[in-house]
This record gives structure tokens, sequence and C-alpha cells, in this order.
């Protein structure tokens, strides 16, 4: 019997307007199916014009500018419908879907459908459940003792994963799932026996551990920035009184 990490997976990934999973916007976004290791992948992308002016910064990260955004680009609001649209028929096909730092894409896209279509994305799950495999998280738990930083490049040099294009939507969706693969292959005694459905489960306790570890830290460190612990999407949050 095929493991699930050598079996059909689809991946999901966006360029964006800046790090806020609350205000900012989606620029692009990408999702990738592949029917089996190796096989050739089918790339689905979009192009967004976010209807907000595009930092100097997100731009010097993707290269996406405002002026190419509003020539080619789309409204966001028939965008992020295709797009959870699509993640829908992936979760309803059995494809574990690959986010890399899921709490940020899923939020992101959850917010944009909330802003521009009045609804959430997990309504489009409400049929076939979301079963995410995040690799920052994966590879954090199974390999929690190495040093340095954790991107995806990090990963992708660690596990031998070309990225070509970084900061490409697809690009970036394609080299989070061949990272999965890896981890997968890497530590296949400790997860050839779980189903992807119980490694979605197990993920959301391993990043809120992950995550209280990391706030711990910053208080040593006399940060006061806040951790998240919720995985794949964080709630919304109470509108302001």
């Amino acid at each position: 019997m095929t493991c699930w990490y050598e079996g059909p997976l689809a991946a999901f990934d966006t360029e964006t307007t800046g790090v806020d999973v609350e205000t900012d916007r989606i620029v692009s976004a990408a999702v990738v199916v592949q029917d089996a290791a190796g096989s050739r992948p089918r790339v689905t992308r979009w192009l967004v014009n976010p209807g907000v002016p595009v930092p100097a910064g997100a731009t010097a990260v993707h290269g996406l500018t405002d002026e190419h955004l509003q020539r080619n680009g789309r409204w966001p609001s028939p965008v992020m419908d295709e797009i959870a649209r699509v993640l829908g028929e992936q979760a309803a096909a059995g494809r574990p879907l690959v986010v890399m730092n899921a709490p940020f894409d899923l939020t992101l896209l959850d917010r944009e459908l909330r802003r521009h279509r009045a609804t959430c994305l997990d309504r489009w799950f409400e049929p076939a459940p979301l079963r995410v495999l995040d690799p920052r998280v994966l590879d954090k738990h199974l390999d929690r003792y190495r040093k340095g930083r954790r991107t995806l490049t990090d990963l992708c040099a660690h596990y031998d994963v070309a990225l070509e294009g970084a900061h490409d939507a697809a690009a970036d969706a394609l080299a989070a799932l061949e990272v999965v693969r890896a981890v997968g292959r890497r530590f296949a005694t400790r997860l050839e026996r779980l189903s992807p459905a119980e490694l979605h489960t197990l993920q959301s306790v391993w990043h809120a551990a992950q995550a209280r570890g990391l706030q711990a830290w910053f208080a040593r460190s006399g940060s006061p920035e806040a951790v998240d612990p919720a995985w794949p999407l964080r709630p919304e949050l109470p509108a302001a009184a």
C-alpha cells in the first residue's frame, strides 16, 4: 500500500501585500496538484488586483507592482470564490493539502472571503473536511532540536528540494509539497502508520506546543510579540465595540 507521502497531494500558497492576516490582501495564489510522487504537477494560478496599494517592501519580495496588478489582475471577489472552491474540491477528492505556515495563508484567505464574499473558508469544507500538512510544523516537531531557521528556503536546503523562483506562489507551493514528501521519507518510521486525518489533528497539538515555546522565548527576551496557537486557521477576531 502506498504511503500518504508518496500518493496524491495538493498544495496552496499565496503572495500578499504584507504579513498581517487581518488587514493585508492576496495579490497572487496557486494550487498545485500532484497525483503521485514524481508525476507531472497540475498548476492553477490566480493574479489579483487587491484594490489597495502594494507596499514597496512587498513588491521587493514577490516582484508584483501596483501597475502590473491593475493591468493584469482580476477583482478579488470572484478569485477568492474560485480559490475556495478549488480547495474544497481537493478535500472532496481526498487529497491532503500542503500549506507552508498554514495559519498565515489559510487565515488570509478566510479574511478575504469574509471581506469580499460575506462567507468564511470553513463553509467550503462542510462536505469533506480539510486535511492540512504543514511542513513547518512537521519538521519542527520531528527534528525539534535542529538549530537554525525553518523558512521554506531553509527547509528546501535541508531536505535537498529544488526551489526555483522563490516567492512565486506556484513555485513555493510545489516546493512545500516536495518538502512534505521528503519529511515523510526521512521520518517514515514515525509517520507511515499515521493517516493525513490523524496528522491534521496531531499538528494542531504540535503547533500549539511550538507556539507556547516561542511565546516563552519572547517573554524571556522582553518582546511583547504575541504568538497565536491556533492551527491551521486562526479564529475571527471579535468585532470592535
